[in-house]
């Protein structure tokens, strides 16, 4: 049966050892990274030998390609993507052309990451900045206002699904705040509630529809003094499954990121118990990988019906004129290279 995890890989080939671990564990998916992609012409290869070692059709291939200083695939394996902030800049002069500006470099990145195998996009960022905060989220923001965060996230979301790639929404219910990153520790927000909701919260519910999301590594003091959202069950149940409304496919943050705290298997018990339907474990270490297989249980219920939903969605593919695509990428970027 599908366990419930998502697992990396240590490098750009797969080794006996996790071609065993991926046959045997059976995880939900697999995560992509930089150093899976030190030479793109064996990408799609190593796509390819994972799938065939887990040997089921109803498999998820992730990668975080956002663009800008987040994009795993970069030239000329795939476009140079610019930043959300870029889409941005482009809505404060003219919104409607950011609108179709960010659906349509979307669907071109959707159809780069799907020559490669890969059926999941972990964007758009859907959270909101604010004054003196991190700048781990940055120029990953589409903006400082909700309205204009949904305005382009949504078209982002909308032109991965044209090129059949699942989006998934982070890092639900909203990183914005953090004055931290939670790669290296654990934020606290200590916003009150009221004001998380009319600012925070307002992108997640607004795209509460779309079909897969991330949660944060952040404790909203006001939501949950004790634990982060992501294994807060008070937070899963009360604000990203109740408030917020979301009843896609949830999945943790990287569980081996410094913002958690424990052993690998206790921190993928714990984002499980929490509510999340499954855990995500990022940076390829072996024995990490094995802890986090022993601590999830079987897809069963809810959580196999929305991984279900959201692997239907990858044989969804909606014609478009790439080189119209490529010709607005180049606009926006100073020039790009088409790549064939």
């Amino acid at each position: 049966m599908t366990a419930a995890f998502i697992a990396g890989l240590s490098g750009p080939t797969l080794t006996d050892g996790e071609r065993d671990f991926f046959r045997a564990s059976q995880p939900a998916g697999l995560i992509l990274f930089r150093r899976n992609v030190p030479d793109h012409t064996r990408l799609a290869n190593l796509v390819a030998a994972v799938r065939d070692a887990v040997g089921r059709d109803d498999f998820l291939v992730l990668i975080d390609q956002e663009g800008g200083r987040v994009q795993r695939i970069k030239s000329p394996g795939a476009h140079d993507l610019p930043p959300a902030s870029a889409f941005a800049s482009m809505y404060a002069e003219d919104p409607v052309r950011a609108r179709q500006a960010a659906f349509i470099v979307a669907r071109l990145a959707a159809d780069e990451l799907s020559a490669y195998g890969i059926t999941m996009n972990c964007a758009p960022v859907l959270d909101v900045p604010v004054d003196g905060a991190h700048d781990i989220i940055g120029d990953r923001a589409y903006g400082r206002h909700p309205a204009q965060i949904i305005d382009l996230a949504r078209e982002v979301a909308a032109g991965l699904l044209a090129g059949g790639v699942v989006p998934v929404i982070k890092h639900i219910p909203g990183h914005g705040r953090a004055m931290s990153d939670s790669h290296f520790e654990l934020p606290l927000v200590s916003t009150v509630h009221d004001e998380l909701s009319r600012s925070d919260f307002e992108p997640f519910k607004a795209l509460a529809h779309l079909p897969a999301a991330m949660t944060a590594h952040v404790v909203f003091s006001d939501l949950d003094a004790d634990n982060p959202a992501s294994t807060s069950a008070r937070v899963t149940r009360d604000i990203i499954r109740g408030e917020i409304g979301f009843d896609g496919l949830l999945m943790s943050d990287d569980l081996s990121m410094k913002a958690l705290s424990g052993a690998m298997r206790a921190r993928a018990e714990a984002v499980i118990a929490a509510g999340s339907d499954v855990a995500l474990h990022c940076n390829g270490d072996f024995i990490e990988m094995q802890q986090v297989a022993a601590g999830v249980p079987p897809l069963s219920g809810e959580a196999a019906r929305r991984f279900a939903a959201a692997c239907a969605l990858t044989s969804e593919v909606q014609p478009y004129d790439r080189d119209a695509a490529i010709t607005v990428l180049a606009g926006m970027i100073g020039g790009a290279t088409a790549i064939a």
